[in-house]
């Protein structure tokens, strides 16, 4: 049997196995998309669902909804122009600040979307995690909480000066 030393590190290699199971839910969610007649590349879609259910904003209010950084959200902004699903208004209030917001296109893939693919690829991701889907949620809010009330690094600091562990707290 072929050894996973990722999984066999624990938490050690945490961040690696959340990459490696996100990059795996990624591929497998495009291949649902392509399925149900959707090129749009599986990674678009927060963003997509960002301007959806938030309406227009700056590329900023973006990046801070989406938790990601803002170079990353104008690289897609940039995928997501060239296909002419968003389009990028400069801001009446600030001109060095753009407006970003779905066009008509843009709307009807996510409509349709919204209808087809992601109600199956919700279940599936649902059945993949089987009863512990709820609890799997509430332990990432912890984790994303936690490292941003103090970073790894900080922890790592405290922790190697002698500092005790936190309490967990829920």
């Amino acid at each position: 049997m072929k050894q996973d030393v990722v999984k066999d590190l624990g938490l050690l290699a945490l961040g690696t196995r959340l990459k490696r199971i996100g990059e795996r839910l990624q591929a497998q969610t495009q291949a649902v998309l392509e399925s149900a007649g959707v090129a749009t590349p599986a990674s678009h879609f927060p963003l997509l669902a960002a301007l959806d259910r938030l309406g227009a904003m700056s590329v900023g209010e973006l990046a801070e909804a989406l938790g990601v950084s803002q170079p990353g959200v104008t690289r897609q902004l940039s995928n997501l122009q060239a296909e002419g699903l968003v389009q990028a208004q400069q801001s009446p209030d600030d001109l060095r600040s753009r407006t970003v917001d779905l066009t008509k296109a843009g709307k009807q893939l996510v409509a349709r979307t919204k209808r087809s693919a992601w109600p199956t690829i919700e279940a599936a991701v649902t059945d993949a995690c089987a009863a512990d889907g709820k609890s799997l949620l509430a332990l990432l809010t912890a984790l994303e909480q936690a490292l941003a009330d103090e970073s790894l690094c900080d922890r790592a600091n405290r922790l190697s000066s002698g500092g005790k562990r936190r309490a967990a707290s829920t």
